[in-house]
């Protein structure tokens, strides 16, 4: 088997932090997979060059029988099992308490969230700590307050952002920067080739222009669109095979959704490649965006999706994409 090259790495935002282009979501690990796979998985994940690990202190008490932090938990006992910790950029979120919408950036809830992060991490410093939802009651300065106190404790390298819309990130860059507080270096969009309105085009502002500007790298979630840009849902009975997800993939099966189907698949017969692949690579060539998030639950489909880092996309192919995402483009 060839050997295959270590994926170079890239600065998030303005910090010490680097990272390969692809980062594993965490939110898998105990609930559609199991310690032991979620194990081999991150041994797979390491084994390439990757390095990026994104989990939050909730995942995944949706599942019956979870209370939340099950998937810290794996990871914490994957690090000790393994001695890898000087090999990843550990990521983990705060602030989303288990209740529908809830949000809460209030410094006692960051500095008490931190210390169950840090135990079942088992790890005594955090690299990436995020504010999983925007708390519209606290202020930036005693939201940033709080992570600058965990900043100069030992506790968190670096902080970033998910969830918030422009005026909000707006203000807390501002605010740290007047004030000389920690900014944030990241943020964690919803964004993929079809959902593409929240950051480049929000009425508020352009999140991406934002980004650009201020030197903040962002990390998108849901990157595969609930897996339908994998190309396995193309008509209403493809959802019926995946309970997990086939009611979220639904809504995209519209115009646009063929549409940028349409322009995947071309581009993957022209590259030799997948679907999935070629979504992640199109993330990938955003000026703004670090590492998109992905997740598998097997071997085979974590080599398909890191094999995204090697393709390299022209400019008539990323104009094609592009164009079939748009909401401009005609149905």
């Amino acid at each position: 088997m060839d050997a295959i090259a270590t994926p170079a790495r890239r600065r998030l935002g303005q910090s010490d932090l680097y990272v390969a282009p692809i980062a594993f979501g965490g939110s898998v690990f105990g609930w559609t997979a199991d310690p032991a796979m979620s194990h081999r998985l991150l041994d797979a994940f390491t084994d390439r060059g990757f390095n990026m690990i994104d989990t939050a202190d909730v995942y995944s008490f949706w599942l019956p029988g979870n209370s939340g932090g099950e998937s810290e938990t794996i990871i914490g006992d994957w690090l000790a099992a393994t001695g890898k910790r000087d090999r990843v950029v550990l990521a983990t979120k705060c602030g989303s308490p288990r209740t529908p919408g809830g949000a809460d950036l209030s410094a006692d809830y960051i500095l008490k969230s931190v210390e169950g992060s840090l135990k079942r991490l088992r790890v005594d410093c955090i690299d990436l700590y995020q504010a999983h939802r925007d708390d519209l009651l606290t202020q930036p300065d005693e939201m940033l307050g709080a992570y600058d106190r965990l900043i100069r404790d030992g506790k968190v390298r670096a902080i970033g952002a998910s969830n918030f819309l422009y005026p909000r990130l707006k203000q807390s860059l501002d605010h740290a920067e007047a004030h000389g507080l920690p900014r944030f270096q990241t943020l964690q969009p919803p964004y993929n080739l079809y959902d593409r309105d929240t950051y480049e085009w929000a009425f508020e502002g352009s999140l991406a222009a934002l980004c650009a500007e201020r030197q903040v790298s962002a990390i998108p979630y849901f990157s595969l669109a609930s897996g339908f840009l994998t190309g396995k849902y193309r008509v209403p009975e493809d959802t019926a095979r995946n309970r997990a997800r086939g009611g979220d993939v639904e809504r995209y099966l519209n115009p646009k959704g063929h549409r940028v189907l349409a322009a995947l698949d071309r581009a993957a017969e022209t590259l030799g490649a997948t679907p999935a692949q070629v979504a992640l690579a199109w993330l990938m060539a955003q000026p703004t965006v670090a590492a998109p998030i992905t997740s598998a639950t097997s071997l085979d489909q974590l080599h398909d999706l890191l094999g995204a880092a090697e393709i390299r996309l022209d400019t008539d192919t990323l104009a094609d994409l592009t164009a079939a995402g748009s909401n401009a483009s005609a149905s």
